[in-house]
């Protein structure tokens, strides 16, 4: 099969779990908060995927706690920022955006979603929009429509890359083609699904990706 060309002017990001892997911070923050709850980690962590901090902490604790509660699990998950990594593909794809749109959109508040970042090395975009820059967290379109107009594009020109069935819901509503991340995106109505950003290649007209990386294609 040929690798797959998929035409855009611009690329939104996710970040944990599209360009950075923060799945051992995120389990062990979380756990912890879950834990000074009484809560289930299990049950938390399974609501946590695509959604801002302060949205998964009010599905577990009072309205009048959620602020505080949502300071802490900040807090743990700054703490245990230093062990992010990049997802593979990233490091070369990155580089070759020089010049192009692109910006990253994701449920993490600002300070978190920078500290990720260059945990892992990642180039820091000129446009981040974070859980403060929004008054709905995916799956509403808020985010990816915001990043579009920061873009100065029109959605139907940019791909979204996500991990989440939020995320991908979020970026489709807002009328963006989305590129699932990861199998757990099988499951969702992603438009094209790959394993990682491996071998992916921006080509001046869109984003080329190889057929040895594609889990679904168009």
């Amino acid at each position: 099969m040929a690798d797959t060309l998929l035409p855009a002017r611009g690329l939104l990001f996710d970040n944990d779990g599209v360009l950075v892997d923060s799945e051992a911070s995120v389990v062990s923050s979380w756990s912890r908060w879950a834990v000074d709850h009484d809560l289930d980690p299990a049950e938390v962590l399974a609501a946590v995927p695509g959604r801002r901090a302060a949205d998964t902490v009010a599905l577990f604790v009072p309205p009048a706690d959620v602020d505080a509660s949502t300071e802490k699990i900040t807090r743990y998950e700054l703490e245990d920022v230093a062990g992010t990594t990049a997802v593979p593909g990233v490091l070369h794809l990155v580089p070759q955006l020089t010049g192009v749109p692109w910006a990253v959109v994701t449920s993490g508040v600002r300070e978190l979603a920078t500290g990720r970042l260059r945990a892992a090395g990642v180039p820091l975009p000129e446009i981040l929009v974070t859980a403060e820059d929004v008054t709905a967290g995916k799956p509403d379109p808020e985010g990816y429509a915001t990043g579009c107009r920061r873009l100065g594009l029109d959605p139907a020109d940019v791909l979204v890359l996500e991990d989440s069935a939020s995320g991908i819901a979020a970026g489709q509503a807002a009328g963006c083609r989305v590129i699932g991340i990861g199998r757990g995106a099988l499951r969702t109505t992603a438009d094209v699904v790959v394993g990682d950003l491996t071998g992916a290649r921006w080509t001046g007209t869109g984003l080329l990706l190889p057929d040895a990386a594609l889990l679904r294609g168009v």
